[in-house]
């Protein structure tokens, strides 16, 4: 990971950006996945959002700050129902936290007993489905208390790509969240603004979803604004465009200039550019790269 004061790219970018543009690289199809800003008001007169932060350890996002999420999984089912039962099942994976109730107009209590301890290690296990559980105890799940907020998609050039939906959700009442994951090591409610501070001088490490989302929740004080608010947002995926600049690799996400991140060509790079320019009779990376600067 290369960067400073919450300004970074993974090390291995600049060269997959460069495989995808020679056509060596082909991307992967992006696994659907939810994700869930748990939400609630806090003390000190602010909301606060509950954050966990990924092991260092983690094949993807190690060591950032993210919200509880993960992929879809075929027990979830299909389709947009899929999608939200994933988000449910996420939330109670990794935050102890279950979006269910008797009725579609109810909300379970306290999740925190043995009983149902056995029944969340058995969905991280993927020793039982969600709909299974919740069918056994007489729940439905809460889809209704998800409002989608916005949907980012990983770049191509990634070796692991996702289609991210990123649902607001309130902290059911008599519910407590915990560090549930064997994926994190550290959760913390924060309201967004103080999280985004900790991000901008280097203290969190962050995915640009994540700081976009948090400075966009910066500017509610309360759930309820917030939940208002989630009923206009423009739900058009958000995607990172990679191209080459000359010796430059940019990389930048349409609409979030911030992110911008252009890395420079190696030595060892460059000799091995030339010499298949060289093959070539001169047509190299750059100057494909120069035509497609015209036609824009």
């Amino acid at each position: 990971m290369a960067g400073t004061g919450g300004q970074w790219y993974p090390a291995e970018w600049p060269e997959r950006v460069r495989a995808l543009a020679r056509g060596e690289l082909v991307p992967v199809q992006p696994r659907r996945a939810a994700t869930v800003m748990l939400v609630r008001d806090g003390a000190e007169g602010a909301l606060e959002v509950f954050l966990l932060r990924r092991r260092a350890s983690m094949a993807f996002a190690a060591g950032m700050y993210a919200y509880p999420g993960g992929g879809v999984d075929p027990r979830d089912g299909d389709g947009e129902n899929g999608v939200v039962l994933a988000a449910v099942r996420e939330t109670f994976e990794e935050a102890g936290v279950l979006l269910a109730g008797p009725t579609p107009g109810e909300l379970v209590g306290d999740v925190t007993g043995p009983g149902w301890e056995a029944d969340r290690v058995a969905l991280v296990g993927r020793e039982s489905a969600l709909a299974d559980v919740l069918a056994r105890r007489g729940l439905v799940a809460r889809a209704d208390l998800l409002r989608p907020w916005a949907r980012w998609i990983t770049p191509e050039f990634e070796a692991r790509r996702y289609d991210t939906w990123f649902y607001l959700a309130a902290l059911p009442e008599g519910q407590a969240t915990r560090n549930a994951s064997t994926e994190a090591d550290h959760v913390a409610w924060l309201p967004p603004r103080r999280a985004v501070e900790a991000y901008e001088r280097g203290a969190l490490l962050m995915l640009p979803p994540t700081v976009t989302t948090l400075r966009e929740l910066a500017e509610f004080r309360t759930v309820a604004q917030a939940l208002e608010a989630a009923r206009e947002r423009d739900l058009a995926p958000v995607m990172a465009r990679a191209r080459l600049v000359g010796d430059e690799v940019v990389l930048s996400w349409p609409g979030y200039d911030e992110f911008e991140r252009r890395a420079a060509a190696s030595a060892a790079e460059e000799a091995g550019r030339a010499e298949e320019a060289g093959r070539a009779g001169g047509t190299d990376i750059r100057r494909t790269n120069s035509q497609e600067e015209a036609e824009r």
